[in-house]
C-alpha cells in the first residue's frame, strides 16, 4: 500500500472518529462511509483503526479526567461483579480496555440461566434498574439470546449486565472492533488490577 493511500485512510479514520466522538454518527460503518462522502476519498480504513483514532480524540478532549473516570468505573465494575461473583462475572467493553470516553458505560458479562435472580440481587443492593430486555441474535446461521440489565450504579455510573446461558462461560468471543479476543478480566484480575495498575489498558497494538 502506497503512502498516499496510507494517508487517506488515516484521515477517513480519524474523521470516522471524530463522527463517533461527537455523536454525529453511533456505528463505525456508518462512521466510515460519511469520513468518506466528506472527504471524497474511496478507501475505507478498519474498524482498529477507526477505534485508534477514537481513543486518541478522547485523549485530546478529555484529559487527565479521563483517567480518573476510568479508575471510578473499574471500581464501580469491581463492586458489582463482586455482588454476583456465583455467575462468573466478566468486565469487557471500553472499561476494560481502558478506552472510555464521555457517554461509556461499564459493561460485565455473567453467566447463569435464570436472570431474575441476577435483577434481584442488583435491585437489593440498591442498583436502579433503568430497563430490561431480551436480546437474540443470529451467530453462524443459530440464534443466541441474551438478557440485557441497564443499571445505574451508586456513583451514577450507567452499566449494562449481560446474562448468558451457564454453558457459554468460558467460551471464546472476538471483538468486532478491535479484532482480538475477548477475554475481559475476572472479579480477581481486576481486584488485582485496581491494586497495582489502575490504569492498565488493553488493546492490541
Amino acid at each position: 500500500m502506497n503512502s498516499d493511500s496510507l494517508s487517506a485512510r488515516h484521515k477517513i479514520a480519524r474523521e470516522a472518529a471524530t463522527l463517533l466522538y461527537f455523536g454525529l454518527e453511533k456505528e463505525y460503518k456508518q462512521a466510515k462511509l460519511k469520513a468518506a462522502a466528506n472527504l471524497a476519498v474511496h478507501v475505507l480504513p478498519t474498524n482498529l483503526e477507526v477505534a485508534l483514532e477514537l481513543d486518541q480524540v478522547a485523549e485530546e478532549n478529555e484529559g487527565a479526567a479521563r483517567t480518573e473516570h476510568l479508575i471510578q468505573m473499574r471500581t464501580e465494575a469491581l463492586k458489582i461483579m463482586k455482588l454476583l461473583k456465583a455467575y462468573c462475572p466478566v468486565l469487557i467493553g471500553s472499561v476494560w480496555r481502558g478506552t472510555i470516553r464521555r457517554g461509556s458505560d461499564i459493561d460485565i458479562s455473567v453467566y447463569g440461566d435464570e436472570p431474575e435472580e441476577v435483577v434481584a440481587i442488583l435491585k437489593e443492593h440498591g442498583l436502579k434498574i433503568s430497563r430490561v430486555e431480551r436480546v437474540t441474535v443470529a451467530k453462524h446461521g443459530k440464534p443466541t439470546s441474551s438478557f440485557h440489565i441497564h443499571v445505574v450504579t451508586w456513583a451514577q455510573e450507567n452499566a449494562e449486565i449481560v446474562v448468558r446461558d451457564a454453558e457459554e462461560d468460558g467460551r471464546k468471543r472476538f471483538c468486532e472492533t478491535f479484532g482480538d479476543e475477548l477475554k475481559g478480566l475476572r472479579v480477581q484480575e481486576l481486584a488485582k488490577l485496581l491494586k497495582e495498575n489502575p490504569e492498565q489498558r488493553f488493546i492490541p497494538l
